[in-house]
C-alpha cells in the first residue's frame, strides 16, 4: 500500500462514511484528521437536483467567502490604457493585449482567473477553444467581463470564488484551509451554500440540495446533515 493509501485508511479510522455530521462536527473531524505535511484545501461537494443541460436549470455564479479560500490566485487581465494601469495597481498578475492573447494561443496559461474589458472581447473571443474547457473564459454574468477591472481583480483576489453544476448535478469548490479557525470555515460554507440556494433555477422542481459532503485534500469525506446548513 502506498504512503497516500495509508494515510487515507488512518483518516477513515473511526469514521463512518455512511452517516451524515452537523456541519460544526465535520469539520472538527476533518480538522483533527489532516495529517499532510502541506496545509490541505477543505472542500464541498454538493449533489443538486438538476440537469444543467436543460436552458431553465443551469447553474453557475459567483460568491464572496467571508474568510477567502486561502488561496493566491493569478489573475490575467486583458485591458490596455487606463484600464491595463487600473488592473496593474489593483494586482493583476498578467495584463496585456494582443500580447497576452499569443501567450495564452501557444499554451501558456499561468492564470487561475481571467478578467477583460468589454472592447477586448473581440481579441478574447478567439480564445474560446483554449480558455473555455478549463473554465477560464470570462463571462458577464460572472463579473469577469466588466470597465471595473479594478474592482474584479481585488474580488478575485479576496476570496471570490466561481462555482458551476457540472452534468450530474454536483458543483464542487474549496473553501478554506484546514489551517482555518474552525468558525471560519463554518461560515466559509454557509457563505457557499447560501449562494448556491439563493441561484436555484427557475426549472428545478422537488428538493433542490439532495446531498452535500466535505473533504479535506487527503483526508476522508464526510456527508453533511443538510439541515444544519440551511441558510
Amino acid at each position: 500500500m502506498t504512503k497516500t493509501g495509508k494515510r487515507l485508511k488512518q483518516a477513515y479510522q473511526g469514521v463512518d462514511p455512511t452517516a451524515a455530521h452537523p456541519l460544526e462536527e465535520a469539520i472538527e473531524l476533518i480538522k483533527g484528521r489532516a495529517s499532510a505535511k502541506f496545509d490541505e484545501t477543505v472542500e464541498i461537494a454538493m449533489n443538486l437536483n438538476l440537469d444543467p443541460r436543460k436552458p431553465d436549470q443551469n447553474l453557475r455564479g459567483t460568491v464572496m467567502l467571508p474568510h477567502g479560500t486561502g488561496k493566491n490566485l493569478r489573475v490575467a487581465v486583458f485591458a490596455r490604457g487606463d484600464r491595463a494601469k487600473e488592473a496593474e495597481a489593483a494586482g493583476a498578475d498578467l495584463v496585456g493585449a494582443e500580447d497576452l492573447a499569443e501567450k495564452v494561443q501557444a499554451g501558456t496559461i499561468d492564470f487561475d482567473r481571467c478578467i477583460a474589458t468589454p472592447d477586448m472581447m473581440a481579441i478574447v473571443g478567439r480564445l474560446g477553444k483554449v480558455l473555455g474547457p478549463r473554465g477560464l473564459m470570462p463571462n458577464p454574468k460572472l463579473g469577469t467581463v466588466t470597465a471595473n477591472v479594478a474592482e474584479a481583480v481585488k474580488a478575485a483576489k479576496g476570496g471570490q470564488v466561481e462555482f458551476r453544476a457540472e452534468k450530474a448535478g454536483i458543483v464542487h469548490a474549496g473553501i478554506g484551509k484546514v489551517s482555518f479557525s474552525e468558525e471560519a470555515l463554518v461560515e466559509n460554507v454557509r457563505a457557499f451554500v447560501g449562494a448556491i440556494s439563493r441561484s436555484k433555477p427557475t426549472g428545478v422542481k422537488g428538493t433542490y440540495i439532495k446531498k452535500v459532503s466535505l473533504s479535506s485534500t487527503m483526508g476522508p469525506g464526510l456527508k453533511l446533515e443538510v439541515s444544519s446548513i440551511a441558510v
